[in-house]
């Protein structure tokens, strides 16, 4: 039985890559890839929604082991080529499946999620498994970051009833718009293995659109939620900061973090967002969400006709590419390096991705909803406004305070890992030097947040001011919420140079959702001529989550642009399992 499956690649995996010949897309490879007919449970599992199955179950047409044991075998047929998956837990996958099928011979009642495969992105607690973080120093042997216990949202989608089949691969720390891991590898592009899948959560991405997993939850500090869900045909809901607890997830930059649902369909993320939502004691962001957020369960939004009527702006700053600079630009930071920053970070929108764009616009017209092109909505001033959160001096207290909490009994703090295993936590995650060696800026000094002066000027004076530009001209031009590219570019092909270098993935002009904590949600948009998916991003005002579901769902049925990818068994080398 396929226990766990663990590989170490290098970086790119160029044999692997080359060996699909030629320049074969998703529109080209042929359909002998998959076997043919189909046996029944694949004609009814593959792209089978939640309420779908929750049918299947209620009919006796399929236990949750049978179930299971499908999605097992998905990932032993196809993991080695795309790597989706870092971990697969297939016993604790079977075990939980097997006490389902006893509870519901039992006559126990059914959760939102019974029986629902799922994948957990690698940075997410699961008790008992290892939290890699994408990172090779949390996999030292001996001294491997195994969590103590589930993180929170796990522990919510347990107790609803899904399955876990393991843990998804990510890039090192989350911190990076590609998906290469120095514990595992790369994972590739389900739509064509040699592109991009988009990071931090690709590896959720290539699952779920795979069919190696229903659903999945994906973490977004800058864009990886919503950045991969667009490289791949799927649903990435970033919901409003603190309608759903991060507690239990290594923080990238714990300010700016987020937790959400990845799915196929928006009925099925919407269902993960009720169950995923909620307030927590470990997470004092979800504090007073109950009162703030729109009711759920968030299925009550979703309604065909909900973009009749509403009215949306694209941003302008994003059509001309003016970027945000990563973790933003804290108040100390001289004149001169804040010009450098800004130019650094811009990021044109591609003419392929424009044209994309402009037919998802039609496309909203068609459905009832109106769109506004205006060169004062949301403009460079915004992006410059915005920038402005600078969150860089507190990533420490974010890994401090995981490692307190979810750490492993080796160690419960930087110094005690560093005591450990002989080796310091990188700057990545708790400062003190470069925190990535392309970023122009140096050092910056690390401060605890919480009562401290200088957070006021660093975060959130220009959090406030950014949120309420933001609020201003959805008030001013009586806008509902903003529609616009969830990348700037197609996926780009990481087998040979871009611009001369190795392409480091697709990247967007979206951390500006992060830095004011307003919701948002990627929908499968249509396909570049490449075959490779386009995503269409919306927001809204903050805890109106219910009614960007709403949008998403009504956009989604007006066009079923979602299809899915047409998977290969081998290249030409093989990889180890």
């Amino acid at each position: 039985m396929l226990a766990k499956i663990s590989r170490t690649l290098p970086a790119v995996t160029m044999a692997l890559l080359l060996g699909f010949a030629g320049a074969m897309t998703a529109q080209t490879v042929t359909a002998t890839a998959e076997p043919n007919p189909q046996s029944a449970m694949d004609r009814d599992l593959v792209e089978v929604t939640v309420p779908q199955l929750e049918q299947f179950y209620r009919e006796r047409r399929y236990t949750v082991t049978q179930v299971v044991n499908w999605y097992l075998g998905r990932i032993r047929r196809y993991n080695g080529i795309y790597g989706a998956f870092e971990n697969v837990d297939a016993n604790g996958a079977l075990e939980t499946a097997a006490r389902e099928d006893a509870a519901m011979k039992g006559g126990e009642a059914p959760g939102p999620l019974w029986g629902v495969p799922i994948v957990i992105k690698e940075n997410t607690s699961v008790n008992g498994l290892v939290t890699s973080d994408g990172w090779k120093g949390y996999v030292h042997p001996g001294h491997e970051l195994v969590a103590p216990r589930d993180a929170t949202i796990v522990a919510r989608l347990r107790a609803a009833g899904a399955v876990i089949l393991g843990k998804s691969n990510m890039p090192d720390f989350a911190g990076s718009d590609t998906n290469r891991s120095t514990a595992y590898g790369r994972t590739g592009n389900a739509y064509d293995v040699r592109f991009s899948p988009g990071g931090s959560s690709g590896g959720t991405v290539t699952a779920v659109t795979a069919n190696m997993a229903l659903l999945g939850n994906g973490t977004d500090t800058g864009n990886s939620i919503r950045m991969p869900a667009a490289t791949s045909a799927v649903v990435g809901v970033f919901p409003t900061r603190g309608l759903v607890s991060i507690a239990g997830i290594a923080p990238l930059d714990w300010l700016l973090d987020n937790t959400g649902p990845i799915a196929r369909t928006v009925t099925d993320a919407a269902i993960a967002l009720t169950v995923m939502a909620g307030e927590d004691p470990l997470d004092a962001a979800t504090a007073g969400s109950a009162k703030q957020a729109q009711p759920g369960p968030y299925t009550n939004y979703l309604k065909p006709d909900a973009l009749r009527g509403k009215r949306f702006g694209v941003p302008a700053f994003i059509l001309a590419g003016a970027g945000i600079p990563f973790h933003g630009i804290p108040a100390g930071e001289p004149p001169v390096q804040v010009a450098k920053d800004r130019e650094t970070s811009r990021i044109p929108l591609q003419p392929e991705t424009r044209a994309a764009f402009l037919k998802a616009v039609e496309a909203l017209r068609a459905a009832g909803a109106t769109v506004v092109f205006d060169d004062s909505i949301l403009p460079e001033s915004f992006a410059e406004t915005v920038s402005r959160v600078g969150t860089l001096p507190y990533i420490r207290e974010g890994t401090e305070n995981f490692l307190a909490n979810f750490g492993p009994a080796q160690y419960h703090s930087a110094a005690e890992y560093e005591k450990a295993v002989g080796s310091p936590l990188p700057a990545t995650i708790i400062g003190g030097g470069k925190p990535d060696p392309r970023d122009p800026r140096g050092a910056v000094a690390q401060a605890r947040f919480e009562n401290n002066p200088q957070a006021e000027a660093d975060v959130l004076e220009p959090r406030r001011r950014a949120r309420a530009m933001y609020d201003q001209t959805l008030d001013r031009l009586h806008l509902d919420g903003y529609v616009y590219p969830a990348i700037q570019m197609p996926p780009p092909d990481e087998t040979m140079p871009q611009d001369g270098v190795l392409s480091s993935g697709p990247h967007s002009d979206t951390s500006w959702v992060n830095m004011i904590g307003v919701p948002a949600v990627v929908v499968p948009a249509g396909f570049y001529p490449s075959g490779l998916p386009f995503g269409l991003e919306i927001s809204a005002r903050r805890w109106r989550d219910g009614d960007l579901l709403g949008w998403a769902y009504a956009f989604e049925q007006a066009t079923r642009l979602r299809k899915p990818p047409v998977l290969v068994e081998k290249g030409l080398l093989s990889i180890n399992r």
